[in-house]
């Protein structure tokens, strides 16, 4: 079965995107790295010493960068119901992270160390329909939200996709009520067409 004209159109997108080219020169998995790049270099999230979660990390291109902003200081563990290809250095848990095993393989990888950031690029399967993947996206961003709040130590930061609409103002609110600052990002590699934002939440405050 021949592909279709949209289909043909976004893969013709795709290859001449100058983020996929730039993903393939610098050794990432996807262009997705140059999103949380931007956002890393205005808000300076990540610094070599820290232990960061990642919740989406398939196919792995935030836990390449990240890891190179850590230095060999610091923890790194990527979560994905995806398998993920080993990156040196990085701990891998497949599976969905609702389920209490999935948790129970985190907390032993983690060995009760502190988590100073969150990281969430997780995203629906998109249908096109916005009365489905708009809810389907804010679903995802509080289920980051609640690992956030489960594992985050005082003072840490959060950075998590959602995507502009119904719900989305309630879920920032969220945020707010968690976090010192709430900030929202676009970064240059977001398509413009995208409703796709990032909301950084910095200073976790930590309730016992």
């Amino acid at each position: 079965m021949g592909r279709s004209k949209s289909s043909n159109q976004w893969l013709q997108e795709h290859f001449n995107d100058e983020f996929v080219k730039q993903a393939q020169i610098q050794g990432f998995r996807s262009r997705a790295v140059f999103k949380l790049q931007e956002i890393q270099q205005k808000d300076n999230v990540i610094r070599p010493g820290m232990n960061v979660v990642d919740l989406g990390a398939a196919p792995g291109a935030w836990l390449q960068y990240v890891k190179r902003l850590l230095k060999g200081q610091g923890r790194i563990v990527g979560l994905d119901i995806l398998p993920i290809e080993a990156i040196d250095g990085v701990h891998c848990v497949q599976g969905d992270f609702r389920e209490e095993s999935v948790m129970a393989e985190l907390s032993r990888v983690l060995e009760n160390i502190p988590v100073h950031v969150v990281l969430s690029d997780m995203a629906p399967n998109l249908t096109g329909n916005k009365a489905i993947d708009q809810p389907a996206s804010i679903y995802l961003a509080e289920l980051a939200l609640e690992m956030a709040e489960a594992v985050l130590s005082p003072e840490g930061c959060f950075v998590v996709k959602v995507f502009q609409g119904e719900g989305f103002d309630d879920y920032k609110r969220e945020v707010g009520q968690l976090f010192s600052k709430v900030l929202i990002r676009k970064p240059k590699a977001s398509r413009p067409r995208s409703k796709e934002v990032y909301i950084l939440g910095k200073g976790f405050k930590k309730h016992n």
